[in-house]
């Protein structure tokens, strides 16, 4: 385990809407340089950036043409290294955005394996072994290659399936996962990974992390053998560096070789139903949700044996947001966001910030997609720096050429406005991210224990280490008798939102309060 994942706290950033400095509409490379300091300043030790690669650009760069060569729009390699050498000055590590289950359809990997005549690269993809022949249960393209054969997609047309084999082998044209030729595909993988890491970058993020082999079981195991197998590689030539999955499974993500596990936002986990059940049937019961939340049963019944399951491997990552996920702010307020937050950064595990959250920027539902975002477009509008300033201070270009338009209505938040406002969501994140600085029980891999979450009550009581902390997300005022608190002893209150104190022989947090006692 790389030592600085213990007190790592991560921003997200999206290149493209973070900040431009060519004024060509689009985020870049220079930009992220730029603010390094106001980075630092929130309280993040390192940042994960989305992909920078050379791409078409069909899905944001998730469809890579090139591993090995910065995208033109944010720079180049040269500059990509300079960002990892100030990043490292400041004390930031940089983790690159690893995209390994497809490439783009216009990698020269690709082009070679759709040529008729056998070569190194015929099998780096998944062919079937005629034009005719379709893959079941997957999508696929047929009759666009002068190859005889269809070929399968991860997901959009753009994206080919790389070829890491198959598990359970039902057609001819299937290869087993100790295949030479998917064997290449992995080492291929590696290549990259050493080629950016001899660079200076400290690890990466892995896109779609489990989807390697496909008809492979219900536990992963043959995608988690080729990460146990780059794990070896990274623990034996570059054992500080660090990988995250995009996994969302942490018994098994963090079993086959991986240092960390997204906790996302999928449909009816227990990530989803504190801060967005507002996508569930039934209305939203959000547990932060102010008015008509529900107890944090829901998401301990789901957290709980995650956690158990995999503390003893590697950590798990909750989020504010992500780039592909609803901006919080489109369901919750600022005072149930702040709630939210303070939880999220007083948790085990390495927490990630998205661009922006910390300003409460909001999710823009009616902006057109933009690189087959769709959806997902409305959380990648570009950063709000300075409401006074042309674009936001975001970019000198004219409006029509940013990349995503922004927030453009009267009371738009802005990074300038919430400096200057005392009570703004800016200072909560900063104040709860020093806090986990200051204090080890609140880091990666302090213990963690619920202490108190009665059925029917929306007060949940937890330790870290030797830290006690409360959250009363509720509108009613809640007292907690100290007998029904395992006989702590903390008292001093070291952290508060609202009101929140030990009185007498009770807990007494008020509504919508959060506190840290030690």
């Amino acid at each position: 385990m790389p030592a600085w994942l213990k007190d790592a706290v991560f921003y997200e950033i999206y290149p493209q809407s973070f900040n431009d400095t060519n004024a060509d509409g689009i985020g870049d490379i220079d930009g992220i340089i730029e603010k390094l300091d106001y980075v630092k300043g929130l309280g993040c030790n390192a940042i994960w950036l989305n992909p920078l690669f050379d791409s078409p650009f069909k899905d944001a760069g998730y469809d890579v043409r090139d591993y090995k060569k910065v995208a033109e729009r944010y720079g180049t390699n040269e500059d990509l290294v300079r960002l990892f050498d100030e990043a490292h000055k400041k004390g930031i590590k940089i983790l690159l955005d690893l995209v390994p289950g497809h490439t783009s359809e216009e990698h020269e990997w690709f082009k070679k394996s759709c040529e008729a005549d056998r070569n190194e690269y015929s099998d780096r993809y998944i062919w079937t072994d005629g034009a005719f022949c379709g893959i079941a249960g997957h999508p696929y393209i047929g009759g666009e290659a002068e190859r005889d054969g269809c070929y399968m997609l991860n997901f959009f047309k753009c994206q080919p399936a790389l070829n890491y084999g198959v598990l359970n082998i039902t057609e001819k044209w299937q290869l087993p996962t100790d295949h030479p030729s998917c064997i290449a595909t992995r080492e291929a993988i590696k290549d990259v990974m050493r080629f950016w890491l001899d660079k200076g970058c400290d690890g990466f993020r892995v896109d779609m992390a489990d989807s390697l082999v496909k008809e492979d079981d219900e536990v992963k195991s043959a995608t988690g053998a080729i990460w146990t197998n780059i794990r070896a590689m990274l623990d034996a030539d570059y054992p500080e560096a660090a990988l995250v999955s995009e996994w969302c499974n942490p018994k098994c993500a963090l079993k086959y070789g991986f240092h960390a596990d997204f906790y996302l936002d999928h449909h009816g986990n227990g990530y989803n139903v504190l801060v967005r059940d507002c996508e569930t049937e039934g209305g939203d019961h959000s547990y932060f949700k102010k008015d008509g939340g529900d107890g944090p049963q829901r998401f301990l019944a789901d957290y709980l044996p995650r956690y158990e399951g995999s503390k003893d491997y590697g950590y798990i990552s909750f989020i504010t947001c992500n780039h592909d996920t609803p901006r919080v702010t489109k369901a919750l307020d600022i005072s149930e966001i702040k709630l939210a937050y303070a939880f999220f950064f007083t948790m085990p595990g390495v927490p990630f910030l998205y661009y922006g959250d910390e300003i409460g920027m909001r999710y823009l539902a009616d902006v057109r997609t933009k690189e087959g975002g769709f959806h997902r477009t409305g959380s990648r509008s570009p950063m709000q720096w300075d409401a006074s300033a042309k674009n936001f201070g975001f970019s000198e270009a004219s409006s029509e050429m940013l990349y995503i338009p922004q927030d453009s209505s009267a009371d738009a938040p802005s990074l300038a406005e919430a400096e200057s406002n005392p009570d703004s969501i800016l200072h909560t994140v900063r104040s709860i991210i020093a806090l986990r600085h200051e204090y080890e029980d609140l880091q990666a891999d302090a213990p963690f224990e619920v202490v108190y979450a009665k059925e029917g009550e929306r007060v949940l009581v937890y330790k870290r280490g030797n830290l006690l902390i409360a959250v009363n997300p509720s509108g009613e005022a809640a007292k907690i008798p100290v007998s029904d608190l395992d006989s702590i002893s903390c008292s001093n209150l070291i952290y508060g939102i609202g009101k929140a104190d030990f009185l007498e022989d009770e807990l007494v947090i008020g509504a919508q309060s959060f506190g840290v006692w030690e």
